[in-house]
């Protein structure tokens, strides 16, 4: 049973339970030349670096990256960040532990985000979107995928469940700002939002840690998405080529740029709007993700890699400014009232 999360972790803790090994590294130092056993060591919280320095050449060999591990060790700071020095690690068997405990996922209800899902698609008006997107989402050897899959391998929404919340949250977006330009076709808009992201079901594994299957490393999200999708539409008989190929369009441009992965730059309004949308849910998510998992009152998170720098925590940056102004208010007031001998209150009683 797991009884420490990663989140809740606080230098100068000892710490007995379950991890999983999300990395695993024999490395020695140039200088010294000792060597130590590096860890990765996460759960569904976060992650946390770990050294053994003693006795871990044999111990080593009996586990693996994605193994479950129970570990003795103690919390320590060490240039700023938590970090472990283990005492011990031991293999734990599957039937000592809960694999939901290692992976992270969404905080939604998944059913009722596939529901959400389902709902958008009822609505479509357009005959030949509504069988195409009711022919992808109501697939069952499609389903479990899409509820599980994650969005990403750690830019966004990178858990299980991420890719649903990902496009329900755009279904949102999707329909304010197809209110807001009425020249924008919004059943194709939100065809591009149901299908952009559909070949990361087969482009990322994602059992006991996420990672790239041989598919994903070859091909790639939008590859797969767009050849998954050409299936489905020719399967759909009459289904009009330049519909067609609008919708494939949005797939693959909706990274934006050519050095961001897209075969074709967006040319088409729905196909901007797709861009900037997915742009927006996925840094959003993306500062979510580092703002909720900073801890203590420290005013600028770490770096965020997605977004290639550090974020400032606004609640504990506007707190500390009015903490400070407090303060310089008090003190304004105590010489003013100095400065006119007033009596200064001292809460007693004359």
């Amino acid at each position: 049973m797991k009884s420490h999360y990663v989140s809740d972790l606080q230098d100068g803790q000892a710490v007995t339970s379950l991890f999983m090994v999300g990395a695993k590294e024999i490395r020695t130092s140039q200088r010294s030349g000792k060597s130590w056993l590096e860890l990765a060591l996460r759960d569904r919280t976060g992650s946390i670096p770990a050294k053994m320095w003693d006795n871990f050449e044999a111990l080593a060999k009996t586990f693996e990256a994605d193994d479950v591990v129970q570990i003795r060790g103690r919390v320590k700071l060490y240039n700023g960040q938590k970090e472990m020095t283990l005492e011990q690690i031991v293999p734990a068997a599957m039937r000592d532990y809960d694999l939901s405990d290692f992976l992270a996922h969404t905080k939604c209800d998944v059913e009722k985000l596939y529901a959400d899902l389902g709902a958008a698609v009822a609505g479509v008006k357009d005959p030949w979107i509504k069988k195409l997107l009711e022919s992808v989402v109501n697939d069952p050897a499609i389903v479990p995928k899409l509820k599980r899959a994650p969005a990403a391998m750690g830019m966004h929404h990178a858990f299980v469940g991420g890719l649903l919340e990902h496009i329900v949250s755009l279904i949102g977006l999707g329909r304010s700002v197809a209110a807001h330009y009425p020249e924008l076709d919004a059943d194709v808009l939100l065809a591009g939002i149901v299908l952009h992201d559909i070949g990361k079901i087969d482009e990322l594994s994602y059992e006991r840690a996420t990672n790239y299957t041989t598919a994903g490393r070859l091909l790639g999200h939008i590859t797969i998405g767009t050849l998954l999708v050409r299936e489905k539409i020719k399967a759909i008989p009459g289904f009009p080529e330049p519909l067609a190929i609008l919708i494939e369009h949005l797939i693959l441009s909706h990274h934006g740029t050519y050095e961001f992965g897209s075969p074709s730059l967006p040319q088409t309004r729905e196909a901007i709007a797709l861009h900037f949308l997915d742009d927006m849910d996925s840094k959003m998510a993306a500062m979510r993700t580092t703002l909720e998992g900073s801890s203590g009152n420290e005013v600028w998170t770490e770096r965020n890699p997605a977004l290639h720098r550090a974020l400032l925590r606004t609640d504990k940056f506007l707190a500390g400014e009015n903490a400070a102004g407090r303060a310089e208010a008090t003190a304004s007031n105590s010489a003013q009232r100095a400065a006119s001998g007033a009596p200064r209150n001292t809460g007693g009683t004359r």
